[in-house]
């Protein structure tokens, strides 16, 4: 039975053959204009955050009653990693991390878990605890963020604007939420003298009473009536300031006015808990994020026309600002990498052209676009965005996607040139070489096979490498065996030697390449043994000069200035030093704007941000520069500042990073049982980061510790006066802080009325002693006569993980210098610090090294399973374990071009360039069984095994050396990027160097491992046992 040959096929129904290339084509560009445009490829945060609240509570009293009871009842669940979390006075906040191995699909029956279990343990935390409260949708991005400022206006009229913008947007297709940043709570104060209270015998509590009472929304009946319903409706609940301040309390039988013993306003929350600002003003923001499946682009022109609208009809001097345009950043990157991948066309068009001819070149070339119309409908159905990754991936496919096609082409260029006939010349390579081929195209797609498997969050980020690169590969030979015959039957002239043999190959080049490869055969010993030599060289130099890291910074304009006053600096501290900083940088030409957030992070604008909580001593402020050039001279000039200008203020100024987010590159973990023992060693290993030169803006988390007055209340006293501990607290916050007795609903805020001390008296410190509290009895006494006032430290913020205090000792590193690199040399100091330390301490290393780690861990699982399906292509192909064994040894020779062009370009060793070079393997492998399948073709019919090898190296010298350029000049456009660079500089400099070893190195190995001799006949009858084991 006649072996079924595509090529013939596609021969044999060319008008089918066609109508499938017109189609695929016209449904390829369809589908590309269809594919969802984003910055970068979405993947699962395994993060969720619980906050629990305590008012009153000191820190250490919220780590014992709190924070330790919800993190024992997580420990019960496996599936989670760790739990880090930070507790500071009246507040706890954890995140809770599943271990990256974890399915996203599982992500949300085990975040439920997290709900329930700890719902079922709220009833033993102690009374007066708020929560626990969840957000599992930590990941969101908020791609768009407006500002919204207006001179001359009101707070409370700027926030019915954007109010009313926000309603609007909700409306806009693909627009999941919008929240509103930097709102101001308004309150309705009544400031009291704790004097005049005294002085007047009046009750705290009576006024509380009064205001509870007087708004209190409670039903007042229903008429029945035989054909109605009539509700009784009393007035008298609060509609105006006026109506809080005439409240009548009665104490004793007299009766006042509110307003006659207390001073009543309308204000807002003070001091702030957060507050936005716009290049030196505040402001209010608008934050929107995508619905899931979105397009950037659409959503984007969509919101374009919803922010026109909306301008058009505010007044006059409110202005709405881009803060951040995720559309625009998407839509510029994704047409640099279009551009990339338009350059990378012409280069391999360029390779094919020059190298087999213009007929020939058409043919290879008019394969390109077909591959990629395939791809783009492949993308369609799995749903694979154009973002960062996939389009990446795309540009590196294109330098395999031709190989298959040069590969085709030159075999049938080169029967014709012996004198075969179009059919016989167009048909032959898929008896020849479409398996080899397809060998070669699956071995290098299952090096991709780590990328697509990866259990981690990394490897979730770059699945579409492995997806688009498999893609692509596969359906290159499908049209290399299909399509590309079809198309050189039709464009490819016949030979004018049609009907004679000749042989092309004694032309002088190939003379003189002939005469290389038998010296290398002659010489084999010495060949093998320079290519080994050099091998371990580069190892030896790689793992001595080449830098490592996880993922390279973001080419974003943006920078990210992060600022920490010491732990306990008020919000009024903060902004003082934020307006500070900000002429500073506004004064800078090549800033467009700044945004601060001050009291919090930056809303997660960009998906790998590594995002702050709320603490009132920091602010982050995102800087706006004109582009990635001046951005570099805009963080010196900041980094300067920082040291010149703001000595009290810790500041780091950072790029955005790339891929998941670490935060600092260099970190340490010191933990254990004792807060004041895990703070001395956190101490000794600040002081060894600190003595490593490459170090920068080096840092504890805890910071220091915070001002705290304790009253120590004479219980006994206390007890005769008839005053506990509790009432003692409650009116000393209504005193100080002060206390919401009621709440003043107006349309549909609902605006709380707090009772405090006046703001004078509040800020009185000294006078804590003389503020007058109520007993018992209903006599007023000072607070100096029921305890004792003294001045205590205690930890303003306590950081755990995994149930234990730990203290992150942080650093950045200088430029030029890769975290990673710091961490190793630092790593043994801190073993060797770690083997002092007393029983239950112990140090971990974090940053870039555990996260490389991690993610490098997650490859190595699933690297077996790529071995094992390799192993099995060259077994099914080759059918012989000497020479599957012999291809393996060839795949890891790609290090020595890799480590040089590593070296020369200085370039680092990433998580990219990893997946880059276990990619590179499979190259090498392809050319390598192409290259013994032929040696082994020829010695089966009948030639003498040197001549073979010779033989068969000369002639695929022109497919392996075209298809390895093109690869090669493909990357160039990738170079230039920094996230792409270093992969593309590993694979240009180590398939250089593999492709000349296959040429010269595989043919000698291949001539030592059979024993072959110069002149050796081989006789027919002769046995080959050892050559098929």
């Amino acid at each position: 039975m006649k072996k079924l040959n595509l090529s013939e096929w596609a021969l044999g129904h060319q008008a089918l053959v066609r109508y499938l290339m017109i189609m695929l084509m016209l449904a390829g560009a369809w589908a590309y204009t269809q594919l969802g445009q984003k910055e970068d490829p979405e993947f699962t945060f395994k993060a969720m955050l619980v906050q629990a609240n305590w008012p009153g509570a000191s820190t250490l009293e919220m780590e014992r009653q709190v924070t330790d009871k919800l993190e024992e009842k997580l420990q019960e669940m496996g599936e989670i990693d760790y739990v880090q979390s930070y507790t500071k006075p009246g507040e706890s906040l954890m995140v809770v991390s599943l271990r990256e191995d974890v399915p996203p699909k599982n992500v949300p029956q085990l975040w439920y878990q997290v709900r329930k279990k700890l719902g079922d343990i709220a009833y033993t935390l102690p009374s007066g605890v708020q929560g626990p409260f969840f957000n599992d949708e930590f990941g969101d991005t908020f791609g768009n963020i407006y500002a919204f400022s207006g001179d001359g206006f009101g707070y409370e009229e700027l926030r019915q604007y954007a109010e009313a913008a926000k309603k609007e947007l909700l409306r806009v297709p693909d627009v999941a939420k919008v929240q509103m940043l930097g709102k101001q709570e308004q309150r309705i104060y009544v400031d009291l003298s704790s004097a005049k209270l005294a002085s007047l015998g009046l009750d705290s509590r009576a006024i509380w009473q009064a205001l509870q009472q007087q708004n209190a929304m409670t039903p007042a009946g229903t008429f029945e009536t035989a054909s109605d319903r009539i509700w009784v409706r009393p007035t008298g609940k609060y509609d105006s300031v006026a109506a809080v301040a005439a409240t009548p309390v009665s104490v004793g039988g007299r009766t006042f006015k509110l307003g006659d013993i207390a001073a009543v306003s309308r204000g807002y929350i003070d001091p702030p808990a957060t507050s936005v600002r716009f290049n030196g003003k505040p402001v209010l923001a608008l934050s929107i994020s995508m619905k899931g499946g979105g397009d950037v682009l659409k959503l984007g022109a969509n919101l374009d026309q919803a922010i026109a609208r909306i301008k058009g009809k505010l007044p006059l001097g409110v202005e709405i600002h881009a803060v951040s345009d995720q559309p625009k950043v998407v839509h510029d990157a994704v047409g640099e990498f279009m551009r990339s991948l338009v350059e990378a066309v012409v280069i391999v068009l360029a390779v094919s052209f020059f190298s087999l001819g213009l007929r020939t070149g058409v043919v290879v070339a008019l394969s390109i676009p077909l591959v990629l119309a395939m791809t783009f409908l492949a993308m369609y159905f799995f749903n694979i965005d154009l973002q960062r990754i996939s389009l990446g991936s795309l540009i590196i496919a294109l330098g395999l996607l031709v190989d298959d096609a040069i590969i085709a082409v030159e075999m049938m260029a080169l029967k014709l040139e012996q004198g075969w006939n179009k059919f016989q010349a167009a048909t032959y390579a898929y008896t020849s070489t479409a398996f080899p081929m397809l060998t070669g195209t699956l071995i290098t797609a299952a090096t991709f096979l780590p990328v697509g498997l990866a259990k981690s969050m990394a490897g979730e980020y770059v699945f579409s490498l492995f997806a688009v690169v498999g893609i692509a590969l596969v359906l290159s030979w499908i049209v290399a065996v299909v399509f590309t015959p079809y198309l050189g039957y039709k464009l490819l002239p016949a030979h004018p030697h049609h009907g004679e043999q000749h042989d092309v190959y004694q032309k002088p080049f190939y003379r003189r390449f002939r005469a290389l490869v038998a010296w290398c055969l002659d010489y084999r010993k010495t060949v093998i043994a320079v290519t080994l030599g050099a091998f371990i060289l580069s190892l030896l130099a790689f793992k001595l000069f080449v830098a490592q890291q996880f993922f390279p910074s973001s080419n974003r304009p943006e920078l990210m200035v992060d600022m920490w006053l010491p732990r306990g600096a008020s919000y009024h501290a903060t902004l003082e030093q934020v307006e500070k900083m900000e002429k500073q940088v506004r004064a800078d030409a090549n800033v467009v704007s700044v945004t601060s957030y001050v009291g919090s992070g930056s809303p997660r604008f960009y998906l790998p941000l590594d995002q702050q909580q709320q603490h009132v001593n920091y602010t982050q402020l995102m800087v706006m520069t004109r582009d990635e050039h001046v951005r570099e001279d805009v963080k010196k000039r900041l980094e300067k500042i920082f040291d010149n200008d703001f000595p009290l203020v810790r500041g780091r100024v950072t790029r955005l990073e790339n891929g998941p987010p670490v935060g600092y590159p260099v970190q340490f973990r010191v933990m254990g049982p004792d807060h004041d023992q895990v703070r001395k060693i956190a101490d000794q290993v600040e002081a060894l980061v600190r003595k490593q030169p490459s170090t920068l803006h080096v840092n504890q988390n805890w910071g220091e510790q915070v001002k705290a007055l304790r009253i120590d209340i004479d219980q006994d006293k206390a007890s005769a006066l008839g005053l506990s501990s509790q009432q003692l607290s409650q009116q000393l916050q209504m005193l100080i802080s002060g206390s919401a007795v009621s709440a003043y609903r107006e349309g549909d805020q609902s605006i709380a009325i707090v009772a405090r001390l006046n703001p004078g008296e509040q800020k009185n410190v000294a006078g804590l002693g003389n503020l007058m509290v109520q007993t018992g009895s209903g006599r007023f006494v000072p607070v100096s006569q029921i305890g004792h006032i003294r001045y205590e430290p205690e930890e303003g913020i306590i950081w755990r993980r995994n149930r234990l205090p730990a203290i992150t000792v942080s650093a950045d590193v200088v430029d030029g210098v890769q975290g990673a690199d710091v961490s190793g040399q630092l790593w043994p100091q801190m073993q060797a610090l770690e083997r002092t330390l007393p029983l239950g301490y112990h140090i971990e290393v974090g940053g870039t090294l555990e996260s490389s780690g991690k993610s490098q861990k997650a490859i190595a699982a699933v690297a077996p399973l790529m071995i094992v399906v390799v192993l099995t292509l060259l077994m099914l192909q080759l059918q012989s374990f000497q020479r599957t064994l012999m291809v393996v040894l060839t795949a890891p020779l790609g290090m020595i071009g890799v480590t040089v062009t590593l070296i020369l370009f200085r370039a680092p060793f990433g998580f990219v360039a990893m997946l880059g070079v276990i990619a590179l393997s499979g190259m090498i492998m392809r050319n390598s069984v192409i290259l013994v399948d032929q040696i082994e073709h020829d010695i089966r019919e009948g030639i003498d095994r040197f001549e073979a090898i010779v033989g068969s190296t000369v002639r695929r010298f022109r497919p392996i050396m075209l298809t390895a350029l093109a690869a090669i000049l493909a990357m160039i456009p990738l170079t230039r990027s920094t996230f792409w660079g270093p992969m593309a500089v590993a694979i240009m400099g180590g398939l250089l160097v593999a492709t000349v070893l296959t040429l010269l190195f595989l043919p000698a190995l291949y001539a030592q491992w059979f024993r072959v001799g110069r002149n050796e006949q081989r006789l027919s009858a002769q046995p080959q046992e050892q050559e098929h084991k």
